[in-house]
């Protein structure tokens, strides 16, 4: 009998609002109403619809290649070719993971630091969480798969409830004079200071495509994957809107942009309802951390693993314990934490350049997706697609160029070029690496794109590029034979 499937409208977004919300956007949020004020939103609400684009883009790729398990790497494939496919994979999915696990695991220790071991160093703490975690993975236990959905109802719930709390001015706490400070358009340097802020808000949005690999299940796909992004992209908007305007009646917005101890959200919960606020937030911190880790623990070993076996990565990141766990990927990625937290990296450089350092690959593999869909586009042009969303171009036009400011202007000063610069690296290693893998090892055109067919019979990478040579063979044969 064939399994019934079991997710609705409701499900889907519950999916997309879960992945992407974490404590490190609570962090952001606080930074980016406390760095420009209340204009903040704008920049939040523009975003958004950047967001939207991405969505698009998405939605039209899973309609053209609704087979495939994966999504972003065999949608580079299709329409980039492997070099760009190998890159944004390892970029959105190892480098991205990495460094939010990074954040997340160091404010888990800073909240239980703050909360209850002040005398201990947070790192200490951190590492501990990162053991814990590793261990838990590597046996296969999916022991924190049931708090996801306990997460996401506990901080969407919290975040309204704090936030109606706080737009009300119905906390216990001070209430600070938000109109004496509020910086002018002028202040905040006009459209390029408002607009600058773009990275920040971006980051409160990001991941809304995790919704593609569980679209097989949906009730509705074919509805469901668009519009369950579209609507949870307006969930976060209205949530965090409220929530970031409370936070700028109970903290001063220097406080919040300069959070001494980098949890400007901790440090509203506690102006506003005082020790409740406290231990009621920092709760909630630590349980979406540990909702945040889990996935990019779990998600990131099985994406590594699913490379080795197709060919993106040298086969020994296939290998797995008895466990059927990754373990190449799982411990690469627990070394890579783990040398961030012991150089300090996260305190040093603080969480809010940690997410605007991934920020950077997450919005290249974005950019990436977009010219996929435009070339895919013409290549496919009798491909059914809903017509409305094609409008010229005009959403990935806008979305390329979007994401191409937000990169530029990720930050300000010698921050700005200390964050181009750790992406620029990494993107240039991974970029020789590709070339190497896809050039040297596999003997394979850098940008030969596969095609939607072969995709869509969901072979391995390796598989893919040598189906789609043997076509091109036979094709070549065939023209010699004619002629």
């Amino acid at each position: 009998m064939r399994e019934q499937k079991k997710l609705g409208l409701f499900s889907s977004i519950a999916v997309v609002v879960g992945l992407i919300v974490a404590t490190s956007c609570l962090v952001s949020l606080g930074t980016g109403m406390g760095s420009i004020g209340r204009w903040f939103i704008i920049p939040l609400f523009a975003v958004m619809f950047l967001n939207m684009f991405v969505a698009i883009s998405f939605s039209e790729l899973h309609s053209l290649m609704p087979n495939v398990n994966g999504g972003t790497g065999q949608y580079l494939l299709a329409g980039l070719g492997s070099v760009p496919s190998v890159v944004g994979n390892i970029a959105a999915y190892y480098v991205t993971m990495a460094l939010a696990a990074t954040g997340e695991i160091a404010m888990s220790g800073m909240v239980l630091s703050s909360l209850f071991f002040p005398s201990v160093d947070y790192r200490i703490i951190s590492i501990i969480i990162l053991i814990a975690f590793y261990i838990v993975n590597y046996f296969g236990l999916e022991a924190y798969s049931f708090v996801q959905n306990l997460v996401v109802i506990l901080l969407i719930g919290s975040m309204i409830i704090l936030g109606i709390l706080g737009v009300a001015k119905a906390g216990s706490g001070e209430v600070v004079d938000y109109a004496a400070t509020a910086p002018s358009f002028g202040d905040i340097g006009g459209m390029s200071g408002m607009f600058g802020m773009a990275a920040v808000a971006f980051w409160l949005y990001i991941g809304v495509e995790f919704v593609i690999p569980v679209a097989k299940d949906m009730k509705n796909p074919k509805r469901d994957v668009l519009l369950s992004m579209m609507l949870g992209l307006i969930l976060l908007f209205v949530v965090q809107a409220v929530l970031g305007w409370a936070m700028t009646n109970y903290v001063n917005l220097d406080t919040l942009a300069n959070d001494p101890d980098g949890m400007p959200h901790m440090t509203f919960a506690v102006n506003m309802l005082g020790n409740v606020g406290k231990y009621w937030m920092g709760l909630v911190t630590i349980l979406a951390a540990v909702s945040t880790m889990n996935t990019c623990f779990a998600s990131t070993s099985r994406i590594m693993q699913g490379m080795g076996e197709s060919g993106m990565l040298p086969k020994f990141f296939s290998k797995t314990n008895k466990h059927g766990t990754g373990v190449v990927g799982l411990s690469l990625m627990g070394i890579s934490i783990l040398i961030m937290l012991l150089t300090n990296f996260a305190a040093t450089n603080g969480i809010t350049f940690i997410v605007l350092a991934a920020s950077c690959f997450w919005l290249t593999t974005y950019c990436m997706i977009h010219i996929a869909t435009l070339r895919l586009r013409k290549k496919y042009p009798n491909h059914p697609r809903k017509k409305w969303l094609t409008l010229a171009g005009i959403p990935q036009i806008v979305g390329i160029l979007g994401n191409i400011y937000m990169i530029w202007n990720i930050e300000a000063g010698k921050t700005r070029f200390q964050i181009l610069a750790i992406f620029g690296v990494i993107f240039v290693v991974l970029t020789i690496y590709a070339f190497i893998w896809v050039c040297g090892v596999l003997k394979a055109k850098p940008f030969k794109a596969i095609s939607v067919e072969t995709i869509n019979k969901n072979l391995s990478f390796e598989e893919a590029v040598a189906e789609e040579a043997r076509l091109e063979a036979n094709k070549t044969a065939v023209g010699v034979s004619t002629k």
